[in-house]
């Protein structure tokens, strides 16, 4: 079997466009591992092309929760309130998934988006338990897998998962670790990088029963196209949706 892991895709279809060429033909199924929607563009053109690709599964990511519920990320109200110079920030957090979630209530998404799971499970066919989640066992937000973390952090996270590897996005940067045998991957970002490498990236896992192997694809796609579909958007927080490319032009 072949086994394609995406993340973080928000809201550019352009870029998913990109990685589903790249992957055409080749898997079995999908995985994606939450992130779908906000800080982007086009959160419904996004939803629609991968809730229709056959063999998927889904899993919730931190922005899809603030999308569907009343509950956002940094700063809240009684931060701004006891630190004034938050206010701005708080505004511009507000205003953002205020205008996804809108977006994908005008095209009846929203639902699909709220019930999505948590984790996924999957049996590959030696036997191997994978386990996919947006940012960790059990979590759909927090610190997330990233290159830096000392090893006693990683198994603080991983340990009693009751999986043999664990994927994850949510960092936006590939992540490649095995800890007291547990496969620890950060298969990286469709879309939002804050890395140098702008392209997206995903992962495909081949198994069959004698073992697996893992293979980590980078994909350019046209990314003035993508600025310039965010500036005609009109979303609220342009400046802040297009800075993880735009740092790079400059």
């Amino acid at each position: 079997m072949r086994l394609a892991i995406l993340a973080d895709i928000h809201g550019n279809p352009i870029a998913l466009d990109a990685v589903l060429a790249d992957i055409a033909g080749q898997v079995d199924g999908y995985l994606f591992l939450g992130d779908y929607a906000a800080i982007g563009y086009d959160p419904a053109t996004v939803i629609e092309r991968i809730r229709d690709l056959p063999n998927a599964k889904f899993v919730r990511g931190n922005t899809d929760h603030y999308t569907c519920t009343g509950d956002r990320p940094f700063p809240s109200p009684d931060d701004a309130l006891a630190d004034p110079t938050l206010m701005l920030h708080l505004m511009e957090v507000q205003a953002s998934f205020a205008w996804t979630q809108g977006f994908l209530a005008a095209h009846g998404l929203l639902d699909w988006l709220r019930v999505l799971p948590i984790e996924e499970r999957i049996t590959l066919p030696d036997g191997t338990r994978l386990l996919g989640v947006h940012a960790a066992p059990g979590q759909y937000d927090g610190p997330g897998f990233y290159d830096e973390m000392s090893d006693a952090e990683l198994w603080q996270l991983v340990a009693g998962c009751e999986a043999d590897i664990v994927t994850v996005g949510h960092i936006h940067w590939p992540m490649d670790r095995t800890l007291n045998g547990i496969h620890c991957i950060n298969v990286g970002p469709v879309s939002n990088p804050n890395r140098p490498d702008k392209r997206a990236s995903y992962v495909v896992i081949e198994a069959d029963k004698q073992g697996y192997q893992v293979e980590f694809r980078r994909v350019s796609y046209d990314i003035a196209a993508v600025l310039a579909a965010n500036d005609r958007s009109g979303h609220p927080t342009v400046h802040f949706n297009t800075h993880f490319w735009r740092a790079a032009q400059q």
